[in-house]
């Protein structure tokens, strides 16, 4: 029970919460802080349904969070002031565990059984006019209390209707933060690292409590704070009071806080003479300080490694495998109930297909990592691309555990500058069919424990998160931080749902605001693909930043495998990158029927067919145009959808505040300009090869191919 001293204090707080929300909510601006929390009108709903009253009879710091978050958002809700009472009544919101008896009566043993550690059952029971949010664990109550509160805004009906199970499909949903210790934040595009190390841990940035109630609405359960690119320096006593500063702050909100860390660590941090996993100096080293780590963070999560990728350091330095590497990790770990992330992007200038050499490296070590160790894989073999064919290591390695890792920051889709829902991209790596056990053998399936028998599943998304107001630099990229939260709870939710869920939270619950926009988001990131990188191209990018095009791009000594050249191959006889078993040979690493598909232009999907094939200039399509028609077609149409979304977005101004709708509205602008900009500067530099005419029914380039190529940067 939450005691009388604690109540007062808490009813102070949410009288000046609220009234002060209130007061934000006379304004007609907003600025994007508020995230998903910012529309708190009630969705159409039975009159009767008028809940006026909460019932907790457990007590923790998570409980008093439940308490604050029903009586703040039910008083926004229903406008009224929100009683908490001592015993269930008529009209309430009872919430807690089987521990408290009037839920133990009223909800089934068996499913409590069901539901575990993380999941939460929501009941309505008629006759009394009560709503049960029941749950194991106080965090899983959160997450309960937190999915009530987003059917009141989106979709009400569902909690009278039928009893509401849920449990998430993935043990582990963590948030990878390529946050650097100086404050930067690689392929961050929303300012600087909320953390704030410089000011902790004597200060707390007050947004990270902002941040964990958004991660825990979604049932986000993990956070990596630093970059995959780890600075050794983090693993120093002072940097890790910092880090326990965070994680204090997150652990209500059932939050566990990983680090990336330096393979080097104990070379450059403890003076040794190496950092060979078999060395039982490093083994001693790196047991000491993962004891200091816990006895600052009893629930520390993990380490979080790149190792032998890009010049980072690793076991393959000493002639060990990235299995020995991780085991040694993990072995010390494991008392402690941590685990090990071993990312599987390793690729090198060796002349072997770069798609290849992840299943190269990883394959054969299938069955050597140890039980918490997790393989940690991009969705495509490359990097993070618009569109890219799955991982062929999904579904190839039975006996270890493979983490799907999605990129929700869109270094390669236009930084926060362009509009580009994800969702559909991660919708469609997760529903891949790998085939590896037949029809259905998808990756979510693979991923989420379902095939395989894992002991451990978990999924990684590379944040998007800054000190921006909007907290992601773009209003709807903030849609890109919830659809991943939400597909990692659930990974078979429609994902135009979630669009939907996100808008009415965000801006307005009205059907004119919430289907047109939620159509622009569902065709925003296939529009990004069609003016960037369509029928399977990739990598066509500007060097190092990633921003832009540069198909052209030659940096004289620099490694092939990061040159746009290496990638297109375009010459006078076509363009594409053979894959097929006339070239690399990477379709023998798909199982059929996809090897066979894959392998054939006339079976191949066109939106993969640039990625497995090169193809001449007038191959036939299967619609009856060349390929270079249909090249100069697609660019053409992601210029023109941009611009129709910009018109839709126009017709929404009656229905979203004047900051908000002013600053996607110039943010659209700079969309439209920059894909007229990738539209003009790869197919003026294609045309070199093909030597054949833009069709007359299509706009003309705008910009000469010395111009871009001169300016390089964007040449608005």
């Amino acid at each position: 029970m939450l005691s009388r001293q604690t109540s007062k204090r808490s009813y102070l707080l949410i009288f000046l919460v609220c009234f002060s929300m209130f007061s934000l909510y006379s304004s007609n601006d907003e600025d994007g802080s508020k995230l998903w929390f910012t529309n708190y009108q009630k969705a159409i709903i039975n009159d009767n349904y008028h809940p006026g009253s909460i019932y907790i009879n457990e007590s923790s710091p998570t409980f008093q969070l439940i308490l604050e978050e029903l009586n703040y958002s039910m008083s926004l809700l229903f406008k009224q002031n929100i009683k908490t009472l001592n015993n269930h009544a008529k009209g309430c919101i009872c919430v807690g565990t089987s521990n408290n008896g009037y839920i133990a009566e009223s909800i089934e043993k068996d499913f409590f059984r069901k539901i575990g550690n993380e999941g939460f059952i929501i009941k309505y029971i008629s006759e009394e006019d009560i709503t049960i949010i029941a749950a194991n664990t106080d965090i899983a109550a959160l997450y309960g209390i937190h999915h009530y509160l987003r059917l009141l805004r989106t979709d009400p009906e569902q909690i009278i209707a039928q009893t509401i199970i849920e449990k998430p499909a993935y043990q582990n949903r963590i948030l990878n933060h390529w946050d650097n210790l100086d404050g930067t934040v690689e392929r961050g595009y929303a300012g600087r690292s909320i953390w704030k190390w410089e000011d902790l841990p004597e200060r707390l940035n007050p947004r990270i409590r902002e941040y964990a109630r958004a991660n825990a609405s979604l049932g986000i359960n993990g956070t990596v704070l630093n970059n995959v690119n780890a600075d050794p320096d983090v693993l120093k006593p002072d940097f890790l009071r910092k880090v326990k500063r965070i994680a204090d702050e997150l652990r209500p909100y059932g939050i566990r806080v990983y680090l990336s860390v330096n393979f080097s660590s104990p070379e450059i941090l403890g003076g040794l003479q190496n950092s060979d996993p078999l060395n039982p100096n490093v083994k001693a080293w790196w047991l000491k300080k993962v004891n200091s780590i816990y006895e600052l963070i009893p629930d520390f999560g993990g380490f979080l490694v790149k190792a032998n990728s890009e010049g980072q350091p690793g076991p393959q330095d000493f002639g060990r495998s990235h299995a020995e590497g991780a085991n040694m990790l993990a072995d010390i770990l494991k008392p402690f109930g941590g685990i090990v992330m071993w990312r599987a992007f390793v690729y090198n200038p060796s002349g072997e297909d770069r798609a290849k050499q992840a299943f190269i490296e990883f394959k054969p070590l299938d069955g050597e990592f140890h039980d918490n160790v997790l393989i940690q894989v991009k969705n495509g073999p490359i990097d993070f691309q618009p569109r890219e064919p799955f991982n062929p290591l999904f579904g190839a390695m039975e006996n270890t555990a493979l983490m799907p890792e999605v990129q929700i920051t869109k270094e390669y889709l236009g930084f926060s500058d362009h509009l580009a829902y994800l969702g559909p991209l991660f919708s469609e790596f997760l529903q891949s069919d790998t085939y590896m056990k037949g029809n259905n053998t998808t990756i979510a399936r693979i991923t989420d424990n379902s095939i395989y028998g894992d002991k451990i599943t978990a999924i990684a998304g590379v944040a998007n998160i800054g000190s921006d107001t909007n907290w992601c630099g773009h209003h709807f990229d903030q849609a890109n931080w919830y659809v991943f939260g939400r597909l990692a709870w659930n990974n078979q939710l429609s994902v135009k749902e979630i669009a939907r869920e996100w808008l009415k939270q965000t801006f307005t619950t009205q059907p004119g605001f919430v289907e047109t926009m939620a159509k622009v988001m569902m065709e925003s990131r296939e529009a990004v693909v069609n003016y960037m990188t369509p029928l399977g191209l990739h990598h066509l990018m500007g060097w190092s930043h990633h921003y832009g095009p540069e198909p052209w791009c030659d940096i004289p000594g620099a490694r092939p495998d990061w040159l746009p050249r290496y990638y297109h191959n375009a010459d006078s006889n076509g363009i594409g990158f053979n894959r097929s078993s006339s070239g690399s040979n990477a379709v023998e690493l798909y199982a059929e029927p996809l090897r066979s598909m894959f392998n054939d232009p006339q079976l191949c999907p066109d939106k993969y067919l640039l990625w497995f094939h090169h193809l001449p200039w007038d191959y036939q399509m299967s619609n009856g145009r060349d390929l270079w028609t249909e090249l100069c077609h697609r660019y053409s149409e992601g210029v023109e959808n941009v611009r129709l979304f910009r018109d839709l977005w126009h017709k929404m101004e009656k229905f979203v505040d004047p900051r908000r709708y002013n600053e996607v509205s110039q943010k659209m602008d700079t969309q439209l300009n920059e894909a007229i900009w990738w539209r003009d500067a790869c197919l003026l530099y294609f045309q070199t090869f093909s030597g054949m005419e833009i069709p007359p029914e299509l706009d003309k380039p705008v910009h000469t191919l010395e111009g871009l190529v001169n300016k390089g940067i964007n040449p608005v």
